[in-house]
């Protein structure tokens, strides 16, 4: 009997396998970064933390004034920000509770209580300004989220948060939140 020499039929196969598999180009492109998952720009409140109780204070319980909200790194190129506050925890479905834009982009603080130098649309309260949280029960979560738009828009102040959502498609640079929690004693 002769030995073969060289090797084994099924390693050259997986061999050339190998090889050709190295060699073959591929359709790859770089990632491009979203500016929307780079969150640079930041919302705060001085009155609570992010995922914390927000005081009775700025609720339908007492006061029901808006929460003082810190603003920062703001897109060099935005021209306008909006806002909106809403509890996805009703019973009915998500509810409303602040629609606010062409926020001036070099504003760095909402003020507590203080009605702001922008347009604010109707709540589920069915008015404009602020509506504090008023949980009929548990404890819900109340997410403010800042838009950085790349425009000025135009709408009337009787816009929803559904009609500003759809003007603002397309018109997004950045986006970030804070989540309030609150439940009624």
């Amino acid at each position: 009997m002769r030995k073969k020499k060289g090797l084994p039929k099924t390693i050259i196969v997986l061999l050339l396998f190998t090889l050709i598999s190295c060699t073959q180009t591929t359709n790859y492109r770089p990632q491009t970064t979203n500016q929307l998952e780079v969150n640079s720009m930041k919302l705060t409140s001085p009155a609570f933390e992010n995922k914390k109780t927000i005081p009775s204070k700025y609720t339908c319980d007492d006061k029901n004034l808006s929460p003082p909200l810190l603003i920062s790194e703001v897109p060099e190129n935005a021209q306008s920000l909006a806002l909106i506050m809403d509890d996805p925890d009703a019973p009915m479905g998500t509810w409303v509770h602040w629609v606010i834009w062409n926020i001036d982009p070099k504003t760095t603080e909402l003020k507590e209580g203080e009605k702001q130098n922008a347009k604010e649309g109707i709540t589920d309260f069915k008015r404009s300004g602020y509506g504090g949280p008023c949980p009929p029960s548990g404890t819900h979560r109340y997410f403010f989220k800042l838009y950085a738009l790349n425009t000025k828009l135009d709408l009337p102040e009787t816009t929803t948060k559904k009609e500003l959502e759809k003007a603002m498609k397309g018109h997004i640079i950045e986006k970030t939140e804070l989540i309030g929690t609150y439940k009624r004693k």
